[in-house]
């Protein structure tokens, strides 16, 4: 798995948005996760049916950190997951395999399902990590608010967080070039 960016134009996030509403509901969805919580492949994963249906946030302790999390689930997000839910059973996995009985799909099918919709897209890197990227990646560009960024992904620094969400020296160039008090 090879370094991922995340996906800046909003134009394409939405086409990619669309093409996997048309094929694939379930991939759908672990797009639509990813890009409205931020949370990472693993946390998203280990997701069941009961633990978000009906439900304002989703409440989890993160893998990577152990730290309890909740994240409120926006209007877009939530409709799509109660469409998504309609005749399932509240045990089954949110992203679900088709191999076995109730088991979730791996990291690597995962990540296979949005390397192919990069590639769908002719961008090359794209994988887990792109969705939690998208989601920083778009929530700075709106609010500027790099503390918050940096705290709702654990993060230890603000610099760490504007490199992890691929913040490039044009975009903080242009922002001092920009900056005035009058």
């Amino acid at each position: 798995m090879n370094y991922v960016e995340p996906i800046r134009d909003l134009d394409t996030l939405e086409n990619m948005c669309r093409y996997l509403k048309a094929s694939n509901e379930r991939n759908y969805v672990l797009f639509l996760m990813g890009i409205y919580t931020g949370l990472r492949i693993s946390d998203i994963l280990k997701l069941k049916i009961r633990d978000v249906k009906g439900k304002h946030e989703i409440r989890l302790r993160e893998t990577k950190t152990g730290k309890h999390k909740s994240i409120p689930i926006n209007s877009v997000l939530k409709k799509a997951l109660e469409e998504y839910f309609t005749g399932k059973d509240p045990d089954d996995y949110i992203v679900k395999s088709r191999v076995g009985y109730n088991k979730p799909i791996s990291r690597e099918m995962a990540y296979k399902i949005l390397d192919g919709l990069g590639r769908s897209f002719g961008i090359e890197t794209l994988g887990t990590h792109t969705m939690r990227k998208t989601f920083g990646y778009h929530y700075y560009k709106k609010t500027k608010d790099v503390a918050l960024l940096q705290t709702i992904f654990n993060h230890s620094s603000p610099s760490i967080t504007l490199r992890y969400i691929g913040i490039v020296q044009d975009d903080i160039n242009k922002a001092y070039k920009d900056f005035r008090f009058f």
